[in-house]
């Protein structure tokens, strides 16, 4: 029998890692599947990718075919060296490659059986059918968007396979629901929208990750807002009732008197929705207009006579 070389068969290198043997065998098993290829011998190449991807996906068994794979060539006679045992090379019985085989997917190389003692068993058949991969992406929406919910339409790029297993990229237009009350980062899962699945392997899953553009007057912490308030000068030192913007609408609120700036007032229940709504708060931010009448000149100086105070007494030294 002939030497099997399984990494040349799946296009790899020989520190190919995990990762690039699935995705190789994801895309030979697309090409040569006997339900999308058209080529005459596409089943036979079907079967002889998932032979390799069998080894190769093991860490076992890979780890056993490497052992011999320095001294033999593709093409070469193949005989295993007197005394192998697969169970003494990569820590597994060789029974185990032979009850894989009991399901009955085809038959396997001589070359395998040879090797491994066994067919490429039900495991693969099963393998027939490969879910789609499931595909990530972004949706950014309003901080409006994430407080009331919305249904937003997007176009996201899908790869199908042809007759011959070619790639064709098309744009699919989808509505996505938004619940209310989404953080920035949390994913949403569209079931059923994400890559092609082989044979009747079903389709993976979309996830769409929430980006929330930033916000001219609102900032967001865990299910809390934040919002800066401009307050006059006698508004928080007289206090006063203000209007102010909420995600859900203008209500009013009660500065007290003697407030300053950086104070910190709350508005209950005006946050984010949900089980337990978070809460707005207002950061108090004392706003003074400039002069530019010699009343209003001759009113800050008055007030500079009648309420001398140093607003540096407490830095001491650093004065």
């Amino acid at each position: 029998m002939e030497y099997k070389d399984y990494y040349k068969i799946m296009g790899l290198s020989r520190n190919a890692t995990a990762s690039d043997i699935k995705t190789a065998y994801r895309k030979l098993a697309r090409k040569y599947h006997p339900d999308v290829s058209k080529e005459a011998n596409a089943e036979a190449k079907f079967k002889e990718v998932g032979e390799a991807y069998e080894v190769l996906k093991d860490e076992q068994k890979r780890a056993a075919y490497d052992q011999l794979g320095a001294n033999w060539q593709a093409g070469q006679d193949f005989r295993a060296p007197p005394g192998w045992d697969y169970a003494n090379h990569a820590g597994a019985g060789a029974g185990r490659a032979r009850a894989e085989s009991d399901a009955g997917f085809g038959s396997a190389s001589d070359f395998f059986e040879s090797l491994f003692g066994g067919g490429l068993g039900g495991r693969h058949r099963r393998e027939q059918s490969m879910p789609g991969e499931d595909l990530h992406g972004k949706i950014q929406i309003t901080l409006e968007d994430a407080f009331n919910g919305v249904v937003r339409q997007m176009q996201i790029p899908i790869t199908e396979y042809d007759q011959n297993g070619r790639p064709n990229t098309t744009t699919k237009t989808l509505n996505v629901k938004i619940p209310k009350g989404v953080k920035a980062g949390q994913q949403i899962r569209l079931s059923g929208q994400g890559g092609t699945g082989i044979g009747s392997g079903k389709k993976g899953d979309l996830y769409l990750e929430i980006d929330i553009a930033k916000h001219p007057l609102f900032e967001v912490m865990d299910k809390d807002i934040i919002c800066h308030l401009p307050v006059t000068p006698w508004e928080a030192a007289l206090g006063a009732t203000v209007t102010v913007p909420t995600l859900a609408g203008k209500v009013e609120l009660k500065i007290p008197a003697s407030s300053q700036t950086g104070q910190k007032l709350r508005l209950k229940g005006r946050g984010m929705p949900g089980t337990t709504p978070g809460d707005q708060y207002a950061i108090l931010k004392i706003v003074i207009e400039q002069p530019t009448t010699e009343n209003a000149k001759a009113l800050y100086e008055k007030m500079a006579q009648e309420m001398p105070f140093n607003p540096r007494e407490k830095m001491g030294a650093y004065q």
